[in-house]
């Protein structure tokens, strides 16, 4: 019988196609992850892997093998998580994707009670303005949208993903007015930058009769991150186009305001990814109720709505 730890090392180089890579999801060595599958080649009697100073890639019986363990290990790691916790209480690390302003916003204030229920859960937190791959990457769950519904991945929609345009009352009161997306192109916009392209992205904007306009700024400047581009909008600077998470913050302030109100940018759904594991970890099935739970309790979905 193969060890789990020299199977799951081959499982990781062939999703990750680098013994490096590999190394740094298991957090072991390369030279450690490259060891236990060369010991189960020869203990198998079959090589598993080509490999080559560029690259690693998967013999005929390698694809063969990693197709039939990869779900049973998967389902082996996830038995092992259910047994290992504390006092029969979920636990573990949970690791976890979200775009930093929502996080810091939303998820981060529930820290307390969530560890409060489950104190044997150790919560590996990353902000980043990104879709990540859940698998590849080795994350329990991750919150946002747009995230590529990849084999095994599973989505739980929290939320509208709206957007709406914001402006400073004082830079409306000093501009050409604004009655239709016809005058958009006579006003300064601060653009944002997407995170996967590096590109600004066009959007099209709709109203509830089902009108469609282009978001049309002049370019007065560009960033990256929505909550900088709504503070620079709260300098009197322009108009800037953001998701509905980020904009409330500000409407609710009263430090901006939307601009053209009946009209948002449809941006599909906010949602809680995680895997499609037959027996799901404890520790990320008591996350995804929690979130859920919360967006229910605070009547986040009504918030995030462009349409009110």
């Amino acid at each position: 019988m193969e060890t789990m730890s020299s199977i799951e090392c081959f499982v990781a180089a062939a999703d990750a196609g680098s013994f490096s890579a590999a190394a740094r999801r298991l957090g072991l060595t390369s030279a450690a992850v490259g060891k236990n599958v060369a010991r189960l080649e020869t203990n198998l009697g079959v090589r598993l892997f080509h490999r080559s100073t560029r690259k690693l890639t998967l013999t005929e019986a390698g694809e063969r093998f990693q197709l039939e363990v990869g779900g049973g290990l998967e389902t082996i790691r996830n038995a092992v998580a259910n047994l290992a916790s504390a006092g029969g209480q979920p636990a573990g690390n949970l690791k976890v994707s979200m775009g930093t302003g929502f996080g810091r916003e939303y998820v981060v204030p529930l820290l307390g009670e969530f560890l409060e229920r489950y104190p044997g859960i150790s919560p590996d937190w990353h902000f980043d303005n990104r879709p990540v791959d859940l698998i590849t990457e080795s994350f329990d769950a991750a919150i946002g949208g747009g995230i590529e519904l990849s084999p095994g991945v599973v989505a739980r929609e929290l939320a509208p993903a709206h957007r709406v345009l914001l402006a400073s009352p004082a830079y409306l009161a000093a501009h050409a007015p604004l009655r239709t997306p016809a005058d958009l192109p006579q006003h300064d916009g601060i653009l944002i930058r997407s995170p996967q392209t590096g590109r600004v992205r066009s959007w099209t904007l709709r109203d509830r009769a089902g009108a469609q306009a282009p978001v049309d700024l002049k370019v007065k400047m560009t960033m990256s991150d929505p909550n900088v581009a709504c503070e620079i909008a709260e300098m009197n600077m322009g108009i800037t186009l953001v998701a509905m998470p980020h904009a409330v913050v500000y409407l609710e302030r009263g430090t901006l305001v939307r601009v053209l109100p009946d009209w948002y940018v449809d941006g599909g759904m906010l949602s809680l990814y995680f895997t499609a594991a037959r027996l799901l970890p404890a520790k990320t099935r008591v996350f995804v109720d929690f979130i859920v739970e919360q967006f229910r309790a605070r009547k986040l979905a009504e918030r995030f709505s462009a349409v009110k």
